[in-house]
């Protein structure tokens, strides 16, 4: 039977990324002692505060149809929300709700690229980005993101790759995978470069309650000059723990909002009610629990960092942010993905290849911060022990 042109964009880009995690999973269910950190899920539970507000409200009926912009409630409280960061007045009408990120960026893609023209991401990138640009028929441009830089994403990188077709730049900030923060002047020479070539700029900022207080968060929506080209997307999956409650949002310019609508509406005409009552008491309230986790993880990258550095050959990048570290294991010989399926069958530790998430981290692997502490510090021991490993079969 035939096919239509969109599966053949998306074909690879699925579970092929999670190799090593699937086969994680496998052995750990055949009794393998294996320590998994390869998925990037808060350390902590949902707040039973916002079970609660869930709860009640589908005992209270809140379980019809929606807005198809999302509950006037939430879009109240993220506006107020976004006029406080921006430093700007944001509307309830430039906030749109989807189920999680991952919603909001493909209706927000379909929203500003098509086939024929380009969009710019860093490499190494979130696992589903190229997925999402793919969808929308547009060429993904990978932009890399250099270790010397910190992995932030340099603005003359970005005009190298800058071509007549270029629609728009998808940035990270903080980064997944490698925890890096965008400063306020890189965002200035990016919005810079966006101006003169007319793109847009869809900021993903999930991470943006995990920044470490080493440093300062920073986002395009609170420059003046580009609130007719940002568009920002994030959610309460990670600031919140409510990873599988799926509740996101879209805030952008009015016009494009009121223009992306009816693709929303077609797509799914608005989010459940009852979750939407929990995400505006999220908004409105903050996070109790993102300021725990954001130190748990600092301390575990460090530990992770300083650990390996002294006892091993590996080399791990200090994240700024997220639940993430980077293993640059070019001292083994191997490519990320031949040393992650090594270190699984013989060190009993599933980490994620870099080459996962771009051709930029083929060297390299990403280490999920959020198991416990007991179980890193094991894992860190397998890792070293597995190192020295390698490195005696070398001599």
């Amino acid at each position: 039977m035939k096919q239509t042109d969109i599966t053949k964009r998306l074909a690879g880009l699925g579970g092929a990324k999670w190799e090593v995690h699937l086969k994680a999973r496998a052995l750990a269910a055949q009794g393998r002692d294996i320590i998994e950190l390869t998925i990037g899920e808060p350390d902590v539970p949902t707040p039973d505060a916002l079970v609660d507000v869930a709860a009640d409200a589908m005992r209270r009926g809140r379980t019809g149809y929606s807005d198809g912009r999302g509950e006037v409630g939430l879009r109240a409280a993220l506006a107020e929300r976004y006029s406080r960061t921006a430093g700007r007045r944001i509307t309830p009408d430039q906030a749109m709700c989807f189920p999680g990120t991952q919603t909001a960026l493909y209706a927000v893609l379909l929203g500003v690229a098509e086939a024929g023209q380009q969009v710019l991401v860093g490499d190494p990138m979130y696992a589903t980005y190229e997925g999402v640009i793919r969808s929308s028929g547009a060429e993904m441009v990978p932009v890399p993101l250099r270790p010397e830089n910190g992995f932030r994403i340099h603005a003359d990188d970005i005009a190298a790759r800058i071509t007549p077709q270029t629609t728009a730049m998808l940035l990270t900030t903080p980064h997944n995978p490698t925890g890096s923060v965008l400063t306020r002047a890189d965002i200035d020479a990016i919005g810079e470069l966006a101006i003169a070539h007319d793109l847009w700029i869809i900021s993903d900022e999930v991470y943006e309650d995990l920044t470490f207080d080493t440093s300062d968060f920073c986002s395009p929506l609170g420059r003046p000059q580009l609130a007719d080209r940002v568009i920002v997307v994030s959610s309460i999956s990670k600031s919140h723990a409510a990873p599988g409650f799926r509740s996101g949002w879209c805030i952008g310019p009015e016009a494009f909002t009121e223009a992306l609508l009816p693709l929303s509406e077609t797509m799914l005409f608005g989010n459940q009610p009852f979750i939407a009552d929990m995400t505006e008491k999220a908004v409105r309230e903050g996070s109790p629990v993102a300021d725990g986790m954001k130190h748990r993880f600092a301390a575990r990258a460090e530990r992770l960092h300083s650990r390996l550095s002294d006892e091993s050959q590996l080399k791990v990048h200090r994240p700024e942010a997220g639940m993430f570290a980077m293993i640059d294991v070019s001292s083994t010989g191997m490519s990320g993905t031949d040393y992650a399926l090594h270190l699984l069958e013989h060190g009993g530790v599933a980490v994620m290849p870099g080459a996962s998430f771009g051709e930029t981290l083929d060297a390299w692997v990403r280490v999920a911060l959020t198991t416990g502490d007991a179980a890193f510090d094991t894992a860190c021991d397998r890792i070293i022990r597995h190192a020295a490993q390698l490195q005696l079969e070398s001599a």
